[in-house]
């Protein structure tokens, strides 16, 4: 990726999947803050509605499209509509995904694999179709991952299994991109916990209520300035938040040691590129169809970090 040219942001167009919550509405509103044109894509028409307008009430330039992610017809139709609104694209952002609770036998396979065509599938499918329009005029995909993806965690297990997938192919299709000599930086963002209500919207197979991310959870914004950074610099991995890499970490040092009951648990890898910006971490070596909220449930235990 190091001979790979990227825009200023506020020269860019972005699409960016599961656009209306969480990390993707933090994303969304950071881009057009900052001056770039924005292509929203989620499930929920009214909050793509809603959230176009909020920003085109600040002067923002926006479109969207409604669409889901593991349907790969509808992935194609996000990306004519940035080429019919906008002329085409300099990013791709994979940011949709799906979230279950409970034990591996007991989410059904059914479930299982809903959320695998959501996270995962989306992720190939997006990858796919932002391939096809950059690999002539250059630009970025990012793929928002997950330190689970690093290693698994209990009650989390399908979810852990399809980021880990993500994580494989972001490394297969950047491979693939080089060995083509395409101008395409590909990036793999790897969130540790976020104050987002992924959670609270997320399907739960364990027969409690109230689960959350453990603390501390960082503000969404910080992984925002991770994605839009690797909008701008081609970067092959960032962490978002330290406690985020230490889970990565100590799952490859001390597997047993650092993880949740019953289980007491890749190495780093480097990745050229400027410096992250704050709250991210270069390495050194949902069922919901969107809520228009991007903070959860965490109140003091969630780390701001700048606005």
């Amino acid at each position: 990726m190091s001979g790979v040219r990227l825009k200023p942001l506020s020269r860019q167009t972005i699409v960016i999947t599961g656009a209306t919550s969480g990390i993707g509405l933090a994303t969304t509103r950071m881009a057009t803050e900052r001056g770039a044109a924005v292509v929203l894509a989620a499930r929920n028409e009214d909050a793509l509605r809603r959230l176009a307008e909020e920003i085109r009430g600040r002067g923002g330039r926006v479109e969207y499209q409604v669409a889901d992610v593991a349907d790969p017809v509808q992935v194609d139709a996000v990306a004519a509509m940035a080429v019919k609104a906008f002329g085409g694209f300099d990013s791709w952002i994979n940011d949709a995904g799906a979230f279950i609770y409970g034990r591996m036998e007991d989410v059904s396979l059914t479930d299982q694999r809903r959320l695998f065509d959501v996270t995962y599938w989306g992720v190939v499918h997006g990858t796919l179709a932002a391939a096809r329009h950059l690999r002539e005029r250059g630009g970025a995909i990012v793929n928002v991952g997950s330190v689970l993806g690093d290693r698994a965690i209990a009650l989390q297990g399908p979810y852990c299994a399809a980021k880990g997938a993500v994580r494989n192919a972001t490394d297969a299709f950047r491979m693939d991109f080089e060995g083509e000599g395409l101008p395409i930086s590909v990036t793999l963002i790897k969130p540790g916990p976020i104050d987002t209500p992924f959670m609270e919207h997320a399907r739960n197979a364990t027969g409690t209520k109230g689960t959350r991310n453990p603390p501390p959870a960082y503000h969404p914004r910080v992984a925002a300035r991770a994605i839009l950074h690797a909008c701008e610099t081609p970067v092959r991995d960032l962490y978002v938040g330290t406690a985020g890499w230490l889970t990565s970490l100590g799952g490859a040092l001390a597997p047993r040691l650092d993880a949740p009951a019953p289980d007491r648990s890749a190495a780093p890898r480097t990745g050229p590129g400027a410096a992250p910006p704050a709250g991210c971490r270069a390495p050194a070596t949902r069922p919901s169809a969107g809520r228009g909220s991007w903070r959860g449930r965490h109140g003091r235990h969630g780390r701001s970090g700048p606005p």
